[in-house]
């Protein structure tokens, strides 16, 4: 293995090149012509490994131009989620962003279309190339496609040059897409490889100054100007000292790091990993990310093999490109243990981890104003003689109370329903609001849910950042009959959140029928754990005892160490009582904070549907409660001076 010299930048890697919004297709199995919905995700090979390096730990950044519009703001958005360093990002005022339009049709076409007319990152300059943020690298990723235009040809150059000044690394992907270079037609995306002289001239005048050469055995074969695998092998190591990687799908890797011998098989390898082909695409920025984390921490090249064949095989089990690219923790766990399936994306245990490291970050505590009441403003209504129409508006100024009482602040936020608070929803969302959105029937038991059809069809309507609350009446000492027909309804909201890569908060209430005693929650949640339902998030009553919450919090770290917490709810009890309700959820650092609901907007919502009290009296009086638990949440634990929020 060559030794590099010491350097001490602050981040590992930068990708140079594409970055564009994949669109794929979710009908498997149909042409593009008769796709009826996508999904979407940061594409582009030098994005993808972008992405791939930091979720494998290493610290990554990358040079691009995106538009100035929806998609250019995903990008750098997502980028920055990812922990992708976007100094090299450029926001194009002329171009819109690049788009991958992408399917399955079946195990072996994928059809593909790139809409890159004049698009953001191809019009990559010399310009777009800092060198103080070239030097912030030990190496960078140069990528083929972006050779095929001069000027953005020149921005890589430009970038090779100032990496081996400092003495840094180049890591070439060939990625040779035949339309790209204009030598296939527009609608020919899925095109692996045409031969090109001009082509590998372009590619061969590059191969010396690169440290890895990358590609699979079509590109090695544009790269080398022979359609014989082991003669284009030789043609590229007669211009180039670098290490030869050569995909080869199925059978894995080979690595070629000195002479050529004369069969592939003598190379340098690692064990491949048999699974079934969902979608190929991308399947080589995952395995150039695995293969770049051991590369660059030095790693022996049978591990790099190891870890780029281990993420090759998740990313064609798995429908996306970047979004599907395992975390460390998770590819440590595949290569540890494997998988119970040969379908990666039906292995519950890895599809866990997948969504607990990938989800977005969280500030906590969670302190939330609830209004996703339904039935009890109904009632109140009725009492009052108010039309139910009023509802709606006063769940708004529920929300602009919330707001207030945030002040722009994390860790502030509402639980709102869809029946009366669409209007609502829509200001929390402005506001910046952490949002909860019901799900359930109110007051059904067994558990039923809002809305015609099925569930996950209902769900696709929900913005992301929604958190699906599904509040379920559960007693461990139900009837058999009752249990198994709320459990397969509680699968159901899992599967369904899981699917569609949405958090879900399950709100367990067992108090109402039947006795709370110290290990009534706990042995709840044992239940549910054991059926395989992993919610983000718990939403539980007070507990009788600190020894309960602590039952329940040992069940959680057992169970699911991934677990975001646990909210306390309300349950319209008095002040004091919450207060001490507080106090004993110290007994657990799994009580992330809390919902309470009709205690604060209860006496409020009467008078204002009374009219008894201003939009901007009942709006007043709605902070000064939420502010009063936001006090006392801050000091539990601690004695506070006598203060009641009725």
């Amino acid at each position: 293995m060559k030794v590099y010299p010491a350097m001490s930048p602050d981040l590992d890697v930068i990708t140079i090149g594409r970055a564009s919004v994949d669109l794929y297709g979710q009908q498997i199995g149909s042409r593009l012509e008769d796709m009826a919905s996508f999904s979407k995700a940061v594409g582009g090979c030098p994005a993808n490994i972008a992405i791939g390096t930091a979720r494998l730990g290493l610290k990554s950044g990358i040079i691009t131009r995106v538009g100035n519009e929806h998609f250019g703001r995903f990008i750098r958005e997502q980028m920055v989620r990812e922990g992708v360093a976007i100094d090299g990002v450029r926001t194009d005022p002329d171009r819109f962003t690049a788009l991958a339009i992408l399917g399955v049709k079946n195990r072996d076409s994928f059809p593909l279309l790139f809409y890159r007319t004049d698009c953001a990152d191809a019009a990559l300059n010399e310009d777009d190339i800092d060198p103080a943020f070239i030097q912030r690298a030990k190496a960078i990723v140069v990528t083929g496609t972006h050779f095929a235009r001069p000027e953005a040809a020149a921005a890589q150059r430009k970038a090779m040059k100032l990496i081996r000044e400092a003495g840094g690394r180049i890591a070439f992907d060939v990625d040779y897409r035949p339309n790209l270079w204009g030598l296939a037609g527009i609608g020919d995306g899925e095109a692996r490889y045409v031969r090109s002289k001009n082509v590998t001239a372009h590619l061969q005048d590059i191969l010396p100054d690169c440290d890895l050469i990358v590609g699979t055995e079509e590109e090695l074969h544009i790269a080398g100007g022979s359609e014989d695998t082991l003669e284009a092998i030789r043609n590229i190591r007669a211009v180039s000292d670098g290490t030869i990687v050569c995909k080869r799908g199925p059978m894995g890797c080979v690595v070629f790091d000195g002479v050529i011998p004369d069969s592939l098989e003598k190379g340098i390898s690692g064990p491949g990993f048999p699974v079934e082909v969902y979608n190929t695409l991308g399947a080589g920025d995952a395995f150039m990310s695995g293969f770049l984390r051991g590369w660059l921490k030095d790693e022996a090249l049978s591990e790099c093999c190891r870890y780029a064949n281990a993420c090759g095989a998740f990313a064609v089990s798995r429908l996306l490109c970047s979004s599907e690219i395992p975390t460390w923790k998770e590819l440590q766990y595949f290569l540890s243990h494997g998988s119970t399936s040969k379908v990666l994306r039906y292995d519950d245990a890895l599809n866990h981890l997948h969504w607990v490291t990938t989800r977005r970050e969280q500030a906590f505590p969670i302190m939330a104003l609830a209004c996703d009441h339904r039935l009890q403003l109904e009632d109140m209504a009725l009492a009052t003689g108010a039309p139910f129409s009023k509802i709606s508006h006063f769940k708004i100024l529920a929300i602009e109370a919330a707001a207030r009482v945030a002040k722009g602040r994390e860790g502030f936020g509402v639980f709102m329903d869809g029946r009366y608070g669409q209007d609502a929803l829509f200001r929390a969302a402005e506001e910046g609001l952490w949002t909860a959105r019901p799900v359930e029937k109110t007051g059904s038991r067994p558990l039923d849910f809002e809305g015609q059809g099925s569930l996950g069809t209902s769900l696709i309507e929900w913005p992301k950042d929604q958190v699906i609350k599904c509040l379920c009446f559960y007693h461990p000492d139900d009837s058999d009959d009752l249990k198994l027909r709320q459990e397969r309804e509680l699968r159901r909201v899992y599967e369904a959140c899981r699917l569609q890569g949405r958090e879900l908060l399950l709100e367990i209430i067992a108090g109402k029928h039947g006795e709370l005693k110290v290990d009534t929650v706990s042995r709840a949640l044992e239940r549910l754990y054991d059926i395989g339902i992993q919610p983000d998030w718990w939403k539980l009553e007070s507990q009788p005892s600190e020894a309960a919450w602590k039952n329940i919090g040992d069940v959680i770290e057992k169970r699911d160490p991934f677990c975001r917490g646990i909210l306390l709810l309300g349950l319209d009890a008095p002040v004091a009582d919450l207060e001490e309700a507080f106090r004993k959820t110290t007994a657990t650092p799994w009580v992330k904070g809390f919902a309470i609901g009709r205690t604060i907007f209860g006496d409020p919502a009467r008078a204002w549907l009374a009219g008894k009290l201003s939009d901007s009296e009942a709006r007043d009086e709605l902070v000064r409660r939420f502010e009063h638990f936001v006090v006392a949440w801050q000091s539990r634990g601690r004695p506070l001076p006598h203060q009641s929020a009725a």
